[in-house]
């Protein structure tokens, strides 16, 4: 025989329901810090890898001044390189944050730097600058 519906069973799916409307979107929400790379000029990036990572010149600690970096590698023929890095866990909103990319040859040589400040909730750009030795 089957038991007829209470109003605390109701209740409790109508909140079950709510709480996942509300943190279904939250949820969702991605945390990453998404960008892109460009060569002084406009030029076609050289040939190298890569390195774009989160830094803040106010960490005196090393291993957490470079939270967090991705690696990619370049294959000479494209003038701009889309780039996604994880947010750290621990990110607290500092005004010398910024986002560092660096192009190395194949043989450690580094070929080109740049950086930007970044800035919550908007796209980074990053253009590499040639580096004269």
């Amino acid at each position: 025989m089957k038991r007829p519906t209470d109003r605390r069973t109701v209740l409790l799916t109508v909140g079950a329901a709510a709480v996942a409307a509300v943190a279904g979107p939250v949820a969702a929400q991605s945390t990453d810090i998404r960008g892109a790379v460009t060569f002084e000029g406009s030029a076609v990036i050289p040939e190298g890898h890569l390195e774009i990572y989160l830094d803040d010149p106010a960490i005196q600690d090393e291993t957490r001044r470079r939270a967090t970096q991705t690696r990619i590698k370049s294959d000479g023929k494209s003038k701009s390189i889309a780039f996604s890095l994880p947010s750290p866990a621990s990110a607290t909103p500092s005004p010398t944050r910024r986002i560092v990319a660096r192009l190395e040859r194949a043989d450690g040589w580094l070929i080109a730097r740049g950086s930007t400040r970044l800035e919550a909730g908007s796209p980074v750009y990053v253009t590499l600058n040639a580096v004269i030795y």
